[in-house]
């Protein structure tokens, strides 16, 4: 843009960066509000997820208490699936049997551990992941804190066995067994993918190559 003078001479107007400086820094306010806006979706479905797998394995277990007590295993599915009660000391899939108090400290650091990592958090595949071994992480150490036989030493309520009604096949596990599981494995994709939390995708090493030679 040009303006005149009083003299009546032409004077531009240096509206340009100077040479050098650091164009980067000058961001609008719609660039700005994109990645706030992504995070907090990703937040959102982190708790949403969380939430929801919470109160399902809450509600499932309390329905096993209620009506597979003293009773016969339920068979579903011509035997794919048998509903039989029964109660966990160990780990997920009744893993570690007899070490009943190492577990509680696992999940509340498996907790801490996700709430830290959320902070960064902008991809929603990766939200799914965190938000099902979040809830399931503390579908069991809820057990753990608030059954018998008493404050995290409780055993966690098992209640689905396929193939076999007294898990033989499979150990016998719940809800929240299954998002935890479901989790990792999907955490464990989404590394194994280059799929970053933060939501930027990791170059392949023929990228970063290409990149500096086109720089060259």
């Amino acid at each position: 843009m040009s303006s005149m003078a009083d003299g009546g001479d032409l004077v531009a107007d240096d509206q340009s960066p100077a040479p050098g400086a650091d164009v980067s820094a000058a961001v609008s306010p719609v660039q700005e509000a994109a990645p706030t806006g992504v995070r907090g979706r990703a937040l959102a479905l982190l708790i949403g997820l969380t939430f929801t797998v919470l109160v399902a394995d809450v509600i499932t277990k309390q329905l096993a208490l209620s009506y597979l007590a003293d009773r016969e295993p339920l068979r579903l599915l011509g035997g794919a699936v048998y509903l039989t009660l029964t109660r966990n000391s160990g780990a997920a899939f009744s893993i570690g049997v007899g070490y009943t108090a190492i577990f509680p400290v696992i999940a509340v650091f498996v907790v801490t551990a996700i709430v830290l990592l959320a902070r960064r958090l902008r991809s929603m595949p990766w939200a799914i992941a965190m938000g099902l071994i979040l809830g399931g992480a503390l579908g069991n150490l809820t057990d753990r804190v608030f059954r018998a036989p008493g404050v995290f030493v409780g055993h966690v309520v098992d209640f689905i066995s396929v193939f076999d009604e007294a898990g033989r096949a499979f150990p016998i596990f719940n809800l929240a067994d299954s998002a935890l599981v479901c989790g990792v494995i999907l955490a464990v994709l989404l590394e194994l993918t280059g799929r970053r939390r933060d939501g930027v995708p990791v170059k392949a090493p023929d990228a970063v190559r290409h990149s500096d030679r086109g720089a060259d």
